[in-house]
């Protein structure tokens, strides 16, 4: 299966990989010969009484030609191998980003990012190594050593056919190193993963490790890793150091042994036909036979290595995603309607039970309760990053799931408690690269949210570099343009997720003036724990284990002094105690 599929990339670039074989069976044609040529020199001119000169030069000369013809078409045959290789390689990768676009949440939800990282990049560059070096060994040895075979049967057939044991001899140690092969380098390239996987992980989580005096066990935990990865390749090590020159040396000296024992035999009988030219034609060929056979072992290693990183590949291409669409429609009022969802992140495991609201364009709902309870789980399936497994959720009196992912995510926005910023500049951030969005529309929504004077007194403004994660700016300036960024795109559904409680009181306050004018004309959730945030909400919704227990605006929800009542006084009475 996973042959067949390198195969078939193979052939998206066939010309090129066929315009190498053909150069390199030019090259191997121009060696093969090359003994010939030097047999007739040898047997008809240079051991006879009067040598023919100018033949000789003539020969001699073809014999030279025959040489740089086969290193002119072996520098093609390489450049055209290398070129097909790294397009292959190209197009590989771009499939696989592409897939992960395409992949949902869950999946990255239970495999670190380190293990995908290594797909992409260290998988794909051990793909390479089979179409320039196993492709171009394999194909190489295979016509050398047939045009060698050929060669020998008309110098001499009894001889040639004690040399046809090789085959055999090879077939059967590649099927014995394939056996311990396989799952020697399953274990590598596993461990090369949670090695990418720990790493990536460490370098994130490094204020946490350094604060918690925890650089110890983060590197005993490596050195674990790693050293379970150097014994399996000291393992496949001992594997390939058996299969190269050992395996191979031994059989060229039993063929040499093999060799003079017949050469001898026949001269004593003094029956021999083997002239001093066909002798030295032999010699020739037997070294060059054992050159291609060791070439091909010693590419077991790189083809089994090859074939394990493409199983990891292709496992990953053939995982189930949802195609990026590109179909739009109108923007929507963004009346949203819940209707007794249930929903289960493992099978029957509900987190959110007969959950049941309906919001109307314009409003803006709050969820509160405690952690668990189920209110990012609601904000998930609104923007589907999973789906219900009952229940339905309208969008205008429209089932969500009779549209494509990407056409109902266009005019929703959302705010998270951790904002996440990429390298660029502040104003890429605010836009990502949407030409939609002109620079007057970010700096327009900057001054909604009341940003503007903050990255004014940056020194490049809008075009503020911003490294990854944005760790060279403070918590609320970040979350700032957060907010800019989700107010750019213009959506009718703006979910804030937490995304006041990084924000200091000063930023927050200039926020909340900033939000009562932003929440006209557009339907906003509110996930929060600090309930003063949502006092003024349209509807308040409290979870308590995925149900619903309790809904209304602010004051009723005091009225009734239940959960809610419950959960502000204790807040309330939290500030109180803080400012005693």
């Amino acid at each position: 299966m996973v042959g067949r599929r390198l195969f078939q990339y193979a052939m998206y670039f066939k010309k090129i990989i066929f315009t190498a074989l053909f150069m390199l069976t030019i090259a191997v044609t121009a060696e093969v010969l090359s003994p010939f040529v030097a047999k007739i020199i040898i047997d008809d001119h240079i051991m006879a009484n009067q040598p023919d000169i100018p033949t000789i030069i003539k020969l001699i000369v073809l014999y030279f030609s025959l040489f740089v013809i086969a290193g002119i078409f072996n520098y093609g045959q390489y450049y055209f191998l290398q070129k097909a290789a790294n397009r292959i390689i190209e197009r590989m990768r771009n499939e696989l980003f592409r897939k992960i676009q395409t992949l949902p949440i869950s999946y990255f939800d239970n495999l670190p990012a380190g293990k995908i990282v290594a797909r992409i990049t260290n998988d794909t560059e051990a793909i390479r190594d089979l179409y320039v070096a196993v492709l171009s060994n394999f194909f190489t040895g295979i016509v050398q050593m047939i045009g060698i075979f050929i060669a020998m049967f008309i110098l001499d057939a009894k001889l040639a056919l004690i040399f046809t044991l090789i085959i055999p001899v090879m077939v059967i140690w590649m099927m014995i190193y394939r056996k311990y092969a396989a799952k020697y380098n399953h274990v590598i390239r596993s461990k090369i993963s949670e090695i990418n996987a720990m790493i990536n992980e460490s370098i994130k989580g490094m204020p946490i490790i350094q604060a918690f005096n925890r650089e110890d066990a983060t590197r005993d935990e490596f050195e674990t890793l790693n050293q379970t990865h150097f014994q399996y390749q000291n393992k496949l090590l001992i594997l390939n150091s058996l299969s190269s020159w050992n395996l191979v040396g031994t059989i060229k000296a039993i063929v040499f042994v093999a060799f003079i024992w017949y050469f001898g035999g026949d001269a004593i009988s003094t029956r021999t036909n083997l002239t001093v030219g066909v002798l030295y034609a032999y010699v020739d060929y037997i070294n060059r036979l054992f050159n291609p056979i060791h070439n091909i072992v010693n590419q077991f290693s790189n083809l089994e290595a090859s074939l394990v990183a493409g199983e990891r590949v292709f496992r990953l291409l053939d995982e189930k995603g949802t195609p990026v669409s590109d179909e739009k429609i109108p923007r929507y009022q963004g009346n949203v309607q819940f209707n007794h969802v249930y929903f289960a992140y493992k099978e029957k495991e509900y987190v959110l039970k007969d959950i049941h609201f309906q919001a109307s364009h314009g409003e803006t709902v709050a969820f509160v309760g405690h952690t668990g309870s189920g209110k990012s789980s609601i904000m998930n399936l609104l923007f589907r990053f999973y789906d219900p497994s009952r229940g339905e959720i309208l969008i205008d009196g429209k089932n969500i799931m009779d549209f494509p992912k990407q056409t109902i995510r266009e005019h929703m926005a959302i705010v998270l408690q951790e904002p996440f910023l990429f390298t660029g500049t502040i104003f890429s951030n605010i836009t990502m690269n949407d030409p939609k969005i002109t620079r007057e529309d970010a700096e327009a929504a900057l001054r909604a949210v009341g940003a503007d004077f903050v990255f004014n007194q940056l020194e490049h403004g809008l075009d503020e570099p911003v490294l990854e994660k944005g760790s060279t700016l403070s918590s609320g300036q970040r979350q700032l343009i957060s907010f800019a960024r989700a107010l750019a795109f213009n959506p009718a559904i703006l979910i804030l997720d937490e995304a006041t409680s990084n924000i200091d009181t000063e930023t927050e306050s200039v926020i909340q003036q900033a939000m009562e004018v932003l929440k006209q004309g557009r339907t906003t959730f509110i996930i929060a724990h600090r309930l003063s945030t949502i006092k003024n909400a349209d509807q308040i919704l409290v979870l308590d284990r995925g149900m619903i227990v309790e809904k209304g605006n602010h004051e009723e929800l005091m009225e009734q002094k239940g959960k809610y009542y419950q959960m502000y006084q204790i807040q309330q009475g939290v500030a109180m105690e803080h400012v005693r």
